[in-house]
């Protein structure tokens, strides 16, 4: 099965895809101008990598949980993606995200700590599911 997290944000979205539970690849991040553009080239992404199924982190648990939930299904509905949607938790992916880009020299808002996110919610889902 082939697989795309996205960590949504509401300047970028952070993209990684897995066709194997020990292989997370990060993508390019998608750079948001407004939800239908957004939209648009996420979903260009998911047929590009065929993808059967797409994972979102929400933060699972807390008191935005609902609210996030409902953005995410507006957002998966402007996409039009129609296999399978999951949620995981993202807490803290984009602390961890962020620890573990502390060696970069040029340190900057590129999106790469968006899908840096996104490979680390694919991966615990992966880990939970597989």
């Amino acid at each position: 099965m082939k697989y795309i997290a996205i960590d949504l944000g509401l300047k970028r979205i952070g993209l990684a895809y897995s066709a194997h539970k020990d292989l997370v690849t990060p993508l390019k991040a998608v750079e948001r101008k407004n939800r239908d553009q957004a939209a648009r080239d996420v979903k260009k992404v998911l047929k590009e990598w065929e993808v059967d199924a797409v994972v979102v982190g929400i933060p699972l648990g807390g008191s935005s949980e609902d609210e996030m939930r409902r953005r995410v299904a507006h957002f998966m509905n402007l996409v039009a993606f129609e296999g399978e949607v999951f949620y995981q938790d993202e807490s803290n992916s984009s602390i961890e995200a962020e620890s573990m880009m502390r060696g970069e020299i040029k340190y900057i808002r590129d999106g790469r700590i968006d899908s840096i996110s996104a490979m680390i919610i694919l991966q615990r889902y992966l880990r939970q599911k597989l």
